[in-house]
């Protein structure tokens, strides 16, 4: 994959076509889904008030944003971060509508939609039937989500870039390979094998909310006791 750039905006609304603008954008830069340490990050002046709906959300008001440059001013910068990465963002028709606004309000050409992954849609293939907001995710996949009082684009693109990995699968050394196909010493010890690796010193904690295990509880119930459900759970040492 090697790089992408994670991204997420602040705005005044709902409508870049109707005269919302961006107020705030965060992207942190990854390599290989890991973050490398490098960011953009840059707040802007709307041209605009703050409604009080929007306010509420990011707590950036027109009086701090007062001073702030435009969009106009910080768009290099901004492109010259991106490059030709490819963009990661949650929901990421509502950011790339309104980045995609922005540049051309400002001279310069949109990016293209196959340069996008939403990873709202990761999220609804790999957990269907859960709800998997930015929060919801960062609480299924147990990230700190602690210095999030408010929304602030910087702190939820690390958080996404975080969530972004563990949707790939989490973070995995990458095995190296010696000539003779056998796996390097730092990897695997010597007397270890894929057969008998040890098991983790702690289990590892369940990905499931506690409102989907009781929702998933609730709809085995109403099979009734002759259903197959019902053999997995006695197998896995559940009721009887």
């Amino acid at each position: 994959m090697a790089r992408e750039i994670v991204f997420d905006t602040e705005t005044t609304g709902l409508n870049p076509l109707g005269g919302d603008r961006i107020v705030e954008i965060g992207c942190v830069e990854i390599d290989n889904s890991i973050s490398t340490g490098k960011v953009f990050h840059a707040y802007m002046n709307p041209e605009r008030d703050m409604p009080e709906g929007a306010f509420r959300v990011h707590g950036l008001s027109a009086e701090f944003l007062a001073d702030k440059p435009l969009f106009s001013v910080i768009a290099e910068d901004l492109l010259n971060f991106i490059g030709d990465s490819r963009l990661i963002a949650h929901n990421a028709s509502f950011d790339m509508g309104f980045l995609n606004a922005e540049l051309t309000r400002s001279g310069h050409v949109a990016i293209g939609q196959e340069r996008v992954v939403d990873t709202l849609v990761i999220a609804r293939r790999k957990h269907p039937y859960a709800s998997n907001s930015l929060d919801a995710l960062c609480q299924r996949y147990n990230i700190d989500t602690s210095r999030r009082i408010k929304h602030g684009a910087l702190l939820d693109a690390e958080l996404l870039a975080e969530v972004y990995s563990e949707l790939l699968g989490g973070r995995q050394t990458t095995l190296g390979l010696v000539e003779n196909g056998q796996v390097e010493d730092s990897i695997i010890a010597p007397d270890q094998s894929y057969g008998n690796a040890h098991k983790r010193p702690v289990e590892l904690p369940a990905r499931l909310l506690a409102a989907e295990q009781k929702s998933h509880e609730a709809f085995i119930a109403e099979l009734g006791t002759d259903s197959v459900w019902r053999k997995y759970i006695r197998a896995a040492g559940g009721d009887s």
